[in-house]
């Protein structure tokens, strides 16, 4: 990797690290700065503004991550209730990075910059497509080789996992514990039990 996108990386990096602890509208260009350890120059030659940095945070470094935490795991998996369970279980439970005091970062920027950005809604929205897709095919798959009921309503599934995960970061951001975490999971092994 050249110097020049090392220090790209690594001042996306950092300032998603700022932006998932404080907030996209809270955190300054000159914090990031001072955080990266960057001249005002070197990040002004790698994003124009703020938002152009945001945008790449979503669009290179979420999206890497997104995609083998939502998405390949239906690549692998035979059955998509036990899969979408065990990745909630996962993020919510054993993903060190995510903090329950913080949320969840793709949730974080949907509440601050999509209403505002449109770039950042097309960008966000593509990520959510992508989930909702991928459980989509899953489901339809699953009901194809006889681990979901065939009458389920694969989007409408979708559609109840992603809110409730979006919900239930929210909550645990609220009571800053993970025991709220516990009681979704309970309720979402139960609600997956019925369509089986």
């Amino acid at each position: 990797m050249k110097k020049s996108e090392a220090t790209r990386l690594n001042i996306l990096r950092k300032a998603f690290e700022l932006i998932y602890e404080k907030g996209y509208q809270t955190t300054s260009v000159d914090e990031i700065i001072a955080t990266t350890q960057v001249t005002k120059g070197a990040f002004y030659y790698h994003f124009k503004t703020k938002d152009e940095m945001g945008l790449a945070i979503i669009n290179e470094l979420m999206r890497s991550s997104f995609q083998d935490t939502f998405i390949d795991p239906f690549q692998v998996s035979a059955n998509p209730l036990d899969t979408i369970y065990n990745l909630m279980e996962n993020i919510l439970m054993e993903n060190e990075f995510l903090k329950v005091e913080y949320g969840c970062p793709t949730s974080n920027f949907t509440q601050e910059m999509a209403p505002w950005n449109i770039g950042f809604t097309k960008a966000l929205n593509k990520l959510s497509s992508e989930w909702e897709n991928a459980m989509i095919e899953a489901i339809e798959k699953g009901k194809k080789n006889g681990e979901v009921n065939q009458g389920v309503n694969a989007k409408g599934v979708a559609v109840f996992v992603m809110s409730g995960y979006w919900g239930i970061r929210n909550l645990g951001k609220l009571e800053n514990s993970k025991s709220i975490y516990l009681v979704y999971l309970k309720q979402l092994k139960s609600y997956f039990d019925s369509l089986r």
